[in-house]
């Protein structure tokens, strides 16, 4: 019987841990998170010094159980979730959930699965660390005060389904913001002028003019150019200074969690989440033939740069092994961590570099070989020397032709060449990062002819003046976003890819051209939250907070007092706001008649309403009907009365205001405009009948173009049934596959079939097991993505290559809830 039971996250991380411990060692999987705060209340008492109400995830019973089992076999409990708040937090869950064993718990870390890492932490246990449990805590009580408070005054004022958080809307601020520079944006004009030269030995190059009379040119307009031009004409050109020096430029750092997901979306074009996604498999272990499962990379959520001696000197000498002497350094490279870092953490690095990504191929799928790969270079680059480049620097005098000038005052013209040839690749030879104003381009200078010399003269070949305008400030791509939200200290290494991820499927922003726009709805959520909690969306005020929660981590902040001052003047942004809000519904105080306290607007399954803030203990509410419409010019083509903007499940729609009297509707364009709809295709008569009346059904378009059969005596007869798929049961019992609602598929023979499946039908890929034809494409929010065989008899599953479900953020991603939450 073993006497430790370890704890971990996942049953990946289970499968590769439980291969370096002896049999005195049972390895179980929590699956993510076992508790957190209830999704049908606050979950907060605010009033008892903010003390949160956690209750068991009711995904996570069978995993509880299976804990508490092992727990009461074993002799002592070890704690192996992820080395940071989060999975210190996990940790401490399962430790409260197993305290009815009454065994004692402890914390085992470790920054990469492999043996040596596991076994070294398994022999130096430790007790749960507080400080961090309570950072934790306090992250996820303030994103579910500002998500809970929130998202019930969008879904008022905006449209239901909305949600706010605290990062999440601080993020979609700095996108609206960059829109609103472009939009300003006033392109202004200016000229460059390039004489193209030629050296004595027939060697040609250009020059841009770099100084008149001793000063930055500036060219506005052509006319101004021109007079350059004319000045100079006739003049002589000779070489008035040659500079050259030596520049030497040293290799980045190996990845934290931010340079990763950005570096993946330039080179490898992952997103963020993907980046994440295929780094949690690589870390928690790969089957490496006869070595079994291993971790590849070290733990992925960090921002610090450190890495281990024992790192370091592996790197070493796998540089002196396959490189010349000239590209490993006299001494390690080391770099400093960003000030804030948590340097209990290691860089994202290989956790050996004599895997080289060859021979890692034959056990990665393509993701993982692409992102191993830009890992390890990376690591392995940052431990040889600089590049060496010989910059040189001409500047060129140009005389201008004294006779042609007449009384014309003197004038000084000196135009600048600069080049640049590599003399030594160094850590170029393994590894060149790439910035997101190169766009995928190679942007070096041209060596200069090697000729030039001092005192020379040239010979003009032409002056080439040229127009220009300036360009507004680019918008954020994926990677540059995760850059603006680390240099403003918003968000931690845990979050940028949930909060990318959050934002986009709310539908705040969207791509265009592989860039950050945010959308109508984006900008009217941004402007609702900038009005009412501008201290929210406050970048410095949000980044002070971040440094709050450092402070709790680090043990110099109480977690309660960082609530109370927070919550203080939340509370009086968020009274105010409720106070114009029920004034909008045409009531007259905003207290509650029963018991005095305040009255909030709500969000309930039949709409808005009203409640009084002491809720349970006074439950006076007061059912409001929301006037959400906005006049218009347009006049009702069938009744004549005037056309209004209404919100509805699929956003903004002109509508009559004698609804329901006359039911007339129009799209609109984002401007409120009415554009015409694209008539719908015309009904189809079929053989088949109504069962409920007798008459045919026709074969009918929804709104969404899908097709279904309905009665033609609609609306008399209200039937309706979905189209067949036109895909025989895979059971044999001759019927059609059938869409039945809630994502599931049904036989047409039901209820003397009784197949029912889920998921995407895939008819292009056969099972893999069995030979069936076609199979299911399962992809739920949560759990992995698997390829699923429709034959009970077989019931084969694989993983589907495109997975983008982090197991490491379930905590993050449990934040974004029903309630509005952010993480």
């Amino acid at each position: 019987m073993a006497k430790y039971l370890v704890v971990v996250e996942s049953p990946a991380k289970a499968r590769t841990i439980n291969k370096f411990l002896g049999s005195n060692y049972s390895v179980k999987a929590s699956y993510g998170h076992v508790r957190d705060l209830p999704k049908s209340s606050l979950g907060v008492d605010v009033d008892n010094n903010f003390t949160p109400k956690y209750v068991q995830l009711r995904d996570a019973s069978k995993a509880v159980k299976a804990l508490k089992e092992a727990a009461a076999k074993a002799d002592r409990v070890l704690i192996a979730s992820d080395p940071d708040r989060e999975g210190e937090a996990i940790g401490w869950h399962v430790a409260e959930l197993l305290k009815s064993t009454k065994k004692p718990v402890e914390r085992i870390v470790f920054n990469e699965i492999t043996k040596r890492g596991v076994k070294e932490a398994a022999q130096n246990p430790r007790q749960i660390d507080d400080n961090l449990v309570n950072a934790q805590q306090a992250r996820r009580v303030l994103d579910r005060l500002v998500g809970y408070k929130l998202s019930p005054l969008l879904q008022w004022r905006v449209r239901k389904g909305l949600s706010a958080g605290r990062v999440q809307s601080v993020a979609v601020r700095i996108v609206c913001d960059r829109e609103e520079e472009i939009r300003k944006f006033v392109p202004e004009e200016y000229w460059t002028l390039d004489a193209d030269l030629l050296t004595e030995a027939k060697e040609n190059f250009t020059a841009r003019l770099h100084r008149l009379d001793d000063e930055k040119p500036h060219l506005p307009d052509e006319d101004t150019t021109q007079a350059v031009v004319n000045a100079l004409e006739g003049a002589s050109y000779r070489v008035a200074s040659v500079e050259k020096k030596e520049v030497k430029r040293r290799a980045a750092p190996p990845f934290i969690t931010s340079t990763l997901q950005q570096e993946a979306s330039r080179k490898i074009r992952f997103s963020p989440r993907k980046t994440m996604s295929v780094a949690q498999r690589l870390y928690e272990g790969i089957t490496v033939g006869a070595e079994g499962a291993v971790g590849l990379i070290t733990y992925m959520r960090t921002d610090s740069t450190r890495v281990s001696q024992e790192a370091v000197q592996e790197a070493r000498s796998f540089i002196q092994q396959t490189f010349d002497a000239p590209y490993l350094p006299q001494k390690p490279n080391f770099f400093a961590s960003k000030k804030g870092a948590q340097d209990a953490h290691e860089a994202i690095r290989p956790t050996s570099p004599m895997r080289t990504p060859e021979a890692m191929k034959p056990y990665l799928d393509q993701d993982q070989h692409a992102l191993y790969t830009l890992i390890w270079r990376r690591f392995v680059a940052s431990q040889m020397t600089p590049a060496v480049f010989d910059q040189t620097t001409v500047d060129i005098d140009a005389q201008p032709d004294e006779s042609r000038r007449a009384d014309a005052p003197a004038q000084s013209f000196t135009f600048r060449a600069t080049g640049s040839i590599m003399k030594f690749p160094g850590f170029t030879k393994l590894y060149q990062e790439t910035k997101e104003e190169d766009n995928g381009e190679k942007n070096g200078q041209k060596a200069l002819p090697a000729s030039i010399a001092e005192d020379q003269p040239l010979e003009l070949q032409e002056l080439r003046p040229e127009q220009h305008f300036t360009k507004p400030p680019p918008r954020y791509s994926e990677a540059s976003l995760i850059r603006a939200l680390e240099e403003k200290g918003i968000g931690r290494p845990s979050t940028y890819a949930p909060t990318i991820n959050t934002i986009n499927e709310r539908g705040y922003v969207e791509r265009e051209k592989g860039r950050l726009k945010p959308t109508e709805l984006g900008e009217q959520v941004n402007a609702l939250l900038m009005e009412n909690f501008s201290d929210i969306l406050d970048l410095d005020f949000t980044a002070r907070l971040e440094e709050d929660l450092d402070h709790v981590e680090e043990g110099s902040r109480e977690w309660h007092d960082l609530l109370r001052d927070f919550y203080k003047d939340f509370q009086k942004d968020l009274e105010e706001a409720q106070r114009r809000m029920v004034g909008e519904l045409g009531e007259d105080e905003a207290t509650c008649p029963t018991c005095g306290k305040p009255m909030e607007v709500r969000e309930g399954r039949f709409g808005p309403f009203i409640a009084c803030t002491d809720y349970p203990e006074c439950k006076t509410t007061k059912q409001v009907k929301k006037q959400n419409t906005e006049p218009t010019d347009e006049v009702c083509e069938k009744c004549g009365a005037p056309m209004v903007i209404r919100h509805g499940r699929f956003g903004r729609f002109m509508a009559c205001s004698e609804y329901p009297k006359c039911s007339n509707t129009h799209n609109v364009d984002k401007d409120g405009n009415k554009v015409a709809s694209e008539p719908r295709p015309e009904s189809q008569k079929t053989d088949k009948k109504c069962p409920k009346c007798g008459n045919y059904l026709l074969l009918r378009t929804s709104r969404r173009g899908e097709y279904f059969y309905g009665c033609e005596k609609y609306p008399k007869c209200k039937h309706t049934q979905p189209k067949e798929l036109d895909i025989k049961c895979p059971l044999g019992c001759g019927g059609n596959l059938v869409p039945r609602g809630r994502g599931f598929i049904g036989c047409t023979n039901y209820p003397d079939c009784d197949f029912r499946g889920s998921g995407e039908v895939d008819e292009t890929t056969p099972c893999s097991a069995c030979g069936h034809p076609w199979t299911f494409a399962v992809r739920p929010k949560k759990k992995q993505h698997v390829r699923r065989c429709p034959k009970p008899a077989c019931g084969h599953e694989e993983p589907l290559p495109e997975q983008s479900e982090e197991s490491g953020d379930e905590a993050v991603e449990a934040s974004t809830t029903s309630q509005g939450d952010d993480s």
